[in-house]
């Protein structure tokens, strides 16, 4: 899957908050999503078409309905390619003076 889809499909708020839905609760169905969000059904549909097309949403169907699954997979690679090691030394920093700031503490 490319990166390019996944910043594409992370660039807009609806899916994100889509996104932040299915980490507090995974396994739901459109109509669950539906009402949590502020628009009709098919523009829902529109936006998970889109993050499962980026693979950050996997879809197994049960009976009649989809549940809708996060893929976080995508969303680390992001975060191992783009920010991790942009980060790792200032992170190591914080946390060297974290521990030597705990260590002063009466």
């Amino acid at each position: 899957m490319s990166m390019d889809a996944v910043f594409r499909a992370l660039a807009d708020p609806t899916r994100r908050q889509l996104l932040d839905s299915l980490y507090a609760r995974n396994g739901q169905t459109l109509n669950a999503l539906c009402e949590r969000m502020d628009m009709t059904r098919q523009a829902v549909t529109k936006h998970l078409v889109i993050l499962e097309e980026a693979n950050l949403v996997t879809t197994v169907r049960r009976g009649r309905e989809k549940e809708h699954y996060l893929n976080p997979v995508p969303i680390n690679e992001i975060a191992e390619r783009w920010i991790g090691k942009f980060e790792r030394g200032r992170l190591a920093a914080l946390s060297d003076l974290k521990q030597r700031l705990e260590r002063e503490e009466p």
